[in-house]
């Protein structure tokens, strides 16, 4: 009965709260912008959560604490997510990292949380090397002590109040977000202990004491806390859950964000560390606001007493007087000068270290944010541009920045500074003036870049921002604000090579190897470049050289270079590294173009070569290959290049076309997911494998479109949860269970070595049910565990095979792994040899 009370509560709540009709609900939208500017100052408390990859955040609940309740929230995310999977498109590795970081940054906004990242460049030790079991394998390869280092630097400087890990240590979990929660829980203690990384303190930092650290309950029974976070909010015309979805949309590259009805919703937690007392409420033994913390004043401090609650009262007041402008903006101001004055008077009173620290910290975040909400409510105008956004060293360009005043009070003082890297210099007629209403102000700046500018780099801070100043009844405000795109500065050219991976076939040494070099001037305006290819001792390579001109910024030219091996090359690695001299200087920088609409566009910039692997390839030269591509891997591409004849197919040839021609069919990764004509045609398909083809399919979650009893020509499940059903030690043993079979000795004699230096995993998403006529082909278990023996499996169907492989062949073929190759080729040549 309890139960049920609790549940109509709740209803009632989400209902009571609901937009209600008629005209004085259409009367006047809600102004969002001013509203996430002023909620912040009705609270003081600061919340953390921590994760390991992009999308390891609590949305729902960060929503609730910060739109709901106005507490500064942020994210703090181990790695970049490099390792993941992308359902947008084929970028890997740190391509795919550049994205994942983007799509945090943004999603955050929705949600209002700050996000923030331990991995600091593309190079960084804190690498999502793939799914990890253990968290001590996790910190193995991350290291340990640079990891923690990092986390109690952080903590040091955003200060929370309360940490909350998104994720338990428990064996059910990621490895990664076991190694985050460890070690997060250990920082409660030691990010206030002086002994722990006392450089830290040598360059300015201040111990800190987390006041509470909570953990996501095990469940409703074992929580010490339940907060409902269901409700509607009329600001923003949906529930806390339903705007924390809308920040997992951003999310695209791995599949986030679901539509959700207003509902109740209760986010359980346990209390596991405090240092405020054992009360279980999340905010009970923290201060709430300056009211509360004027009440942990000493006696002695009442001036200071009346200080901090009179400021609260001014601040409580700026929030109620939403949506006037007018009054925000000048209470603002007003506030501004008084948190000032009380962050004088602090640092002079006789109090404790730690609540003097503890209240110069609030006082800075006040005053930081009374200014973003002085400056939503002034409704000044900014749009920052640079003539060029891409740039070289040496480069000039002409910034401009614009300033209206759309707001009702006069703005003085107004000025705009650009903030940009050491060494770099600004010539600007930027003298401050009044600006009335409605009057707009053109700023202009002519930047140099210097010869020893960095170079761009996705994970730093902008080249290039505009600090904007105002002053009002007495008080000074300033707001940061970024271009418009992304400012780069990148090498003068940039040289991409087709292919990017080559294959030397010992077994059948290719007499020319064409390379496609394609170069892309950055430079503004014309230029002359000459590119040439290094290659290894014993390989030709003609042209030896190759001049370039262009005519403007951004020309691209293709180079065509003809490679020679030596026709008794050695088995092994090797790199053609491609190199462009201009005006006697020397650039070998492929540069990636990353863009999409959700992020905006980005660049990452990597060596300019070829990654060469030499090793036998035995191929059965009359094979013809069909490949339903998914979008997400680039096997077909890497197959064509090894020699091997394979058409991709399209959604005409998957309706209409003969599939007979083919003796083998290939499906990519995940292709059920980003294929509607896959799932249309697919009996099409089994029909092909019925009359005789064969069908080798690779791996599929179980949402991507995959019916358990259908898809396949007999019932496959494929396992869920995932941690479960993988094998993430990438040198796992692998025990072929039919050795005789010709997957294994046709046309390549499969052997141990085989299976050496595979990248990242062995194999994921797992088969956990399937039909009696499948036949198993391999078996392998991660450390400690019971081995799989779906990794390949086969059935007879018909007069054809139909073959399923959840092993991860599409990152070997694209990460250079000669057993990858060979295996993969004995797969798709399976019936060939009759």
């Amino acid at each position: 009965m309890k139960k049920f009370f609790l549940g109509l509560l709740a209803v009632l709540l989400v209902v009571s709260l609901l937009p209600f009709g008629g005209s004085a609900a259409k009367a006047q939208e809600p102004d969002v912008d001013l509203w996430n500017a002023v909620k912040p100052l009705e609270t003081t408390v600061t919340f953390l959560n921590t994760g390991a990859h992009p999308d390891d955040e609590r949305s729902d609940f960060l929503a609730y604490l910060s739109r709901g309740l106005g507490v500064k929230t942020s994210s703090l995310i181990g790695n970049r997510g490099e390792g993941g999977q992308n359902e947008i498109g084929d970028e890997l590795g740190n391509g795919l990292g550049i994205i994942r970081s983007r799509e945090m940054i943004e999603a955050a906004k929705i949600t209002g949380v700050k996000a923030y990242h331990l991995s600091e460049t593309t190079s960084d030790a804190i690498y999502d090397f793939g799914f990890s079991k253990s968290p001590e394998d996790t910190l193995a390869k991350w290291g340990e002590g640079l990891t923690y280092e990092r986390l109690i630097r952080f903590i040091r400087t955003y200060q929370p109040d309360i940490v909350m890990p998104s994720f338990r240590n428990d064996p059910s979990q990621h490895g990664h977000h076991r190694a985050m929660e460890i070690l997060s829980e250990r920082a409660f203690e030691d990010a206030a202990n002086p002994a722990i990384y006392p450089e830290q303190l040598k360059e300015g930092l201040s111990v800190w004491q987390v006041k509470k650290l909570y953990l996501p309950a095990v469940s409703k029974a074992m929580a010490t806390t339940s907060i409902e976070i269901g409700m509607y909010d009329p600001i923003y015309k949906m529930t806390y859950p339903q705007l924390g979805e809308q920040s997992r949309y951003m999310h695209k590259s791995q599949g986030m964000g679901s539509d959700i009805p207003a509902a109740p919703r209760q986010v359980d937690l346990e209390l596991l560390k405090t240092a405020v007392g054992n009360q279980p409420e999340l905010f009970a033994g923290v201060p709430y606001n300056f009211s509360e913390w004027a009440k942990e004043l000493p006696k002695t401090e009442n001036d200071l007493k009346v200080h901090f609650t009179d400021l609260q009262s001014k601040l409580d007041s700026i929030v109620s007087s939403y949506p006037s402008k007018e009054k925000v903006f000048e209470q603002s101001q007003n506030a501004l000068k008084e948190v000032r004055n009380l962050l004088n008077k602090t640092k002079q009173a006789n109090l404790s270290a730690d609540l003097k620290s503890d209240l110069l910290h609030k006082l800075s975040l006040k005053e930081e944010q009374l200014q973003t909400a002085s400056f939503t409510a002034s409704q000044l105008d900014v749009s920052a541009s640079s003539e060029f956004n891409i740039l070289t060293k040496g480069q000039t360009t002409n910034v401009t920045v614009t300033l209206k005043n759309n707001g009702k009070q006069k703005l003085h003082n107004v000025s705009a500074d650009l903030l940009v890297p050491d060494g770099w210099n600004i010539t600007s007629k930027n003298n401050a003036s009044n600006l009335d209403p409605g009057e707009s102000r053109k700023i202009s700046y002519q930047v140099v870049v210097p010869e020893d500018a960095e170079y761009y780099h996705a994970y730093k801070t902008p080249a290039i921002q505009a600090k904007v100043n105002y002053d009002s009844t007495g008080s000074k405000t300033s707001q940061i604000k970024a271009l418009n795109g992304t400012i780069a500065v990148l090498p003068d050219v940039g040289l991409t090579l087709s292919p990017e991976d080559i294959v030397v076939n010992t077994a059948d040494v290719q007499e020319k190897i064409p390379v496609t070099v394609k170069v892309k001037n950055y430079r503004d305006g014309a230029a002359q470049s000459s590119v040439t290819l290094k290659v290894p001792e014993g390989w030709k390579v003609s042209p030896s050289k190759a001049e370039v001109a262009f005519n403007k910024h951004l020309d691209e030219k293709d180079v065509d270079f003809t490679l020679t091996p030596p026709k008794n090359i050695k088995a092994g690695n090797f790199k053609i590294v491609a190199e462009a001299a201009v005006n006697g200087k020397t650039f070998n920088s492929t540069v990636q173009k990353i863009n999409y609409d959700h992020i905006g566009t980005f660049y990452y910039e990597y060596p300019a070569q070829v990654n060469g692997v030499a090793f036998e390839l035995l191929k059965n030269d009359n094979l013809k290959i069909g490949y339903v591509e998914s979008g997400f891997d680039k096997v077909a591409d890497y197959l064509n290049n090894a020699g091997l004849n394979v058409t991709k197919l399209t959604e005409s040839d998957l309706k209409t076309a003969d599939l007979s021609k083919y003796d083998s069919i290939v499906i990519g990764i995940r292709a059920y997911l980003s294929r509607a004509d896959l799932i249309a045609n697919n009996e099409r398909l089994k029909q092909y494998v019925y009359n005789g083809g064969h069908l080798v399919v690779q791996y599929h979650k179980p949402g991507d479109g995959w019916n358990a009893q259908t898809t396949a020509p007999y019932p496959l499940t494929i396992g869920d949860v995932s941690i479960k059903w993988r094998v993430t030690d990438e040198n796992a043993k692998v025990t072929v269970l039919q050795p005789n079979s010709p997957l294994f000795n046709y046309p390549n004699k499969i052997t141990d070595s085989d299976w050496d230096h595979w990248i990242q995993e062995r194999g994921l998403y797992y088969p956990m049910k399937w039909d009696s006529h499948y036949e198993t082909f391999v078996s392998m278990a991660d450390p400690g565990e019971a081995p799989f023996d779906g990794g390949i499996l086969m059935a007879k169907y018909g007069q054809g095979t139909y073959l399923y492989t959840n092993l991860v062949f599409y990152r070997q073929i694209q990460g250079q792994v000669p057993g990858g190759y060979r295996i993969f080729t004995n797969l798709i040549s399976y019936g060939a040899n009759n």
